[in-house]
């Protein structure tokens, strides 16, 4: 016992200063997780410890972080999806399997079994580190963050046929067919089990709980339904994680949401930080220094060729820029892959040495990722300038005495509707094609354009128009739009929406007429209701 407290106590010790010193030089606090178990591991000659029983616990991290991500996607949500997980999701899987497990089977000589094992398991990348640094970079709703989300998806459910590809190869006693049928029905009762009647009964359930008037009580059920979903899921032979991403996905419906994720905020951070110290504690050093040349050789072929297969699947569906970008987001190998190789092992299909040079090659991949994820722009920008939007022929449409409203996002949208309810003549500017897509599905006056260019604002002629609206959250953005505003007559009617004082400082010297600051509008609306409560 004695000897365990000062194990956990060091861990802690180096996982904070490590972190700490990071922090200062604008690394992710992963590496330091992952480097605190490697050092743990060596300080207390922990090589030879069977350390499955922290691998059952760190695996919880990822459990609490796919339920987490469930709780951002409804069942309308995925479905809004669907292309970015089941087209692009399964053609990344599928051809990354193939071409891997081609590689395995004439270059690394594996029998055919090993290697579609270990080709599909190379084809998986790492949720727990791709979502937790997209979080901190708040990136996760961006063009390529959607995709990226999309194909992780995908990826944690094709870890179930991965899996029942080693109990066909191994399982002597029953047939192909009779083990596809029950995983068939397996997936459908855990449907039906976690999301069809867990919608009827979680929401029931957490009304009652609330009578109790107990934060704690609160978030013991909350633990108490994200466990019992992962467990059910892994009572059908599926991942604990895809019964906890059903199970976010079935309170995503309910009102009980945002209390539940900012609660398990901290739970998750804590037990994803244990997940990276178990990482870091498979790092064996003397493999690594023994075939230093063969696991370089491997992590270079196997992340390239998986970023290429990647970029050349999606250049054909989206610009060049977000394919690149997600394609350095995905090109490592995943956690999941760690626990494919060890069943693999367990049931003899790869050898201890090949093992141990796929755990390193995993645990490398994973070290490098946060470092491309921090720096993504940095590397894409040369490669791939962000385009310039073309204007579209507007100059015959005559504007005049008209409405500009500068962004299409909620605020844009909502200002669009009252305008259209109102007959009023007004023309919208967004540079995201989704966004103008959306204005276009609703019969929107919308243009692909970036206002933020003199030569846009010339064309929707600014200086004719009633007014124009800024309804754009980017501070950078914010800033350009109303310099280009301010380039024009000086007696444009103009109006900005910003978020703080903060925001509004950025434009406070460009003379901008109107200037709405949404905090201190809403602390107005907030203590006029007060009042006429007191009334």
């Amino acid at each position: 016992m004695e000897h365990l407290l000062v194990l956990f106590l060091a861990t802690i010790l180096i996982a904070t200063i490590l972190n700490v010193f990071l922090k200062k030089v604008g690394l992710p606090t992963i590496i330091g997780y992952i480097f605190s178990g490697l050092a743990i591991t060596y300080i207390f000659h922990l090589q030879d410890v069977n350390s499955e029983s922290l691998e059952h616990i760190a695996e919880f991290g990822i459990v609490f972080l796919m339920f987490t991500i469930g709780l951002e996607f409804s069942m309308n949500h995925l479905k809004s999806m669907k292309k970015e997980v089941f087209l692009y999701g399964f053609l990344q899987v599928f051809l990354s399997g193939v071409v891997f497990t081609i590689l395995a089977y004439f270059v690394a000589s594996m029998e055919l079994k090993s290697a579609i094992v270990v080709g599909f398991a190379l084809s998986l990348s790492s949720t727990a580190i791709v979502l937790k640094v997209l979080n901190e970079n708040s990136a996760i709703h961006s063009g390529y963050g959607r995709v990226t989300l999309g194909v992780l998806l995908f990826q944690d459910l094709a870890v179930i046929p991965i899996l029942l590809m080693i109990s066909i190869f191994t399982n002597q006693d029953q047939s192909i067919s009779y083990l596809l049928f029950k995983t068939m029905i397996s997936a459908i009762l855990v449907f039906l089990v976690i999301f069809v009647i867990g919608k009827i009964f979680i929401e029931r359930f957490f009304e009652w709980i609330i009578h109790s008037d107990s934060e704690e009580i609160f978030l013991i059920s909350v633990l108490l339904i994200v466990v019992a979903s992962a467990m059910i899921a892994d009572l059908f032979g599926f991942s604990l994680s895809l019964g906890a991403f059903l199970a976010g996905m079935t309170i995503a419906e309910t009102k009980f949401r945002y209390r539940i994720e900012a609660d398990l905020v901290p739970f998750r951070d804590i037990l994803l930080g244990v997940f990276f110290v178990s990482i870091g504690m498979q790092i064996d050093l003397v493999t690594a220094w023994d075939n230093a040349g063969i696991i370089a050789l491997l992590l270079i072929v196997v992340m390239l060729l998986k970023g290429v297969i990647l970029f050349s699947t999606l250049l054909p569906f989206i610009q060049k820029r977000t394919a690149m970008k997600t394609a350095l987001a995905l090109f490592q190998i995943g956690e999941f892959s760690l626990a494919i190789f060890s069943l693999a092992f367990s049931n003899h299909l790869i050898d201890k040495g090949t093992n141990q040079t796929l755990i390193m090659v995993v645990v490398l991949s994973m070290i490098i990722t946060p470092f491309v994820l921090k720096n993504i722009k940095k590397i894409v920008d040369p490669l791939f300038v962000e385009p310039e939007l073309k204007m579209e022929s507007i100059e015959s449409s005559g504007y005049h005495d008209h409405l500009i409203i500068c962004g299409y996002g909620d605020l844009g949208q909502k200002l669009a509707k009252k305008f259209k309810q109102l007959h009023l003549y007004y023309v919208i500017l967004e540079h995201d094609m989704k966004l103008v897509e959306l204005g276009r599905s609703e019969g929107q006056p919308i243009l692909l354009a970036n206002a933020a260019q003199k030569s846009v604002l010339d064309a929707v002629n600014v200086n004719e128009c009633l007014a124009i609206m800024i309804a754009v959250d980017n501070a950078k953005k914010l800033r350009l739009i109303c310099e280009n505003i301010a380039s024009f007559d000086a007696d444009i009617n103009s109006i900005v929406k910003v978020r703080n004082a903060s925001h509004a400082a950025i434009i406070k010297d460009l003379h901008i007429k109107h200037i709405v600051n949404q905090s201190e509008e809403m602390a107005k609306i907030l203590m006029n209701e007060a009042v006429k409560c007191r009334m």
